[in-house]
């Protein structure tokens, strides 16, 4: 699985899905301060899953029924964001 990690996405979630051999392009590193749209474009064009923290991409991938190769939509409390990295781990296992 080769996945697009949104600027809202954790960097440990990035890190951790590196570590397991995945590809992640994030995005933080490669066009910060892209807008939502510019992001929501390149994972169906790029054939990644989106990894995001950002509500605006429920409306912009799901209700414009905008052409993706998956989304994986988080949000954890900041009690539990300790387990964020390993739980998006094994969610892809």
């Amino acid at each position: 699985m080769r996945f697009l990690a949104d600027e809202s996405c954790d960097f440990a979630v990035v890190r951790s899905l590196r570590d397991a051999g995945y590809d992640v392009l994030a995005i933080a590193e490669v066009l910060r301060g892209a807008t939502d749209e510019e992001v929501a474009d390149l994972p169906a064009s790029q054939h990644r899953i989106l990894n995001t923290e950002d509500t605006d991409f429920g409306q912009l991938v799901f209700a414009a029924a905008r052409a993706n190769a998956g989304v994986i939509f988080v949000r954890f409390s900041v009690a539990a964001r300790a387990t964020l990295p390993a739980t998006v781990l094994d969610l892809v296992m």
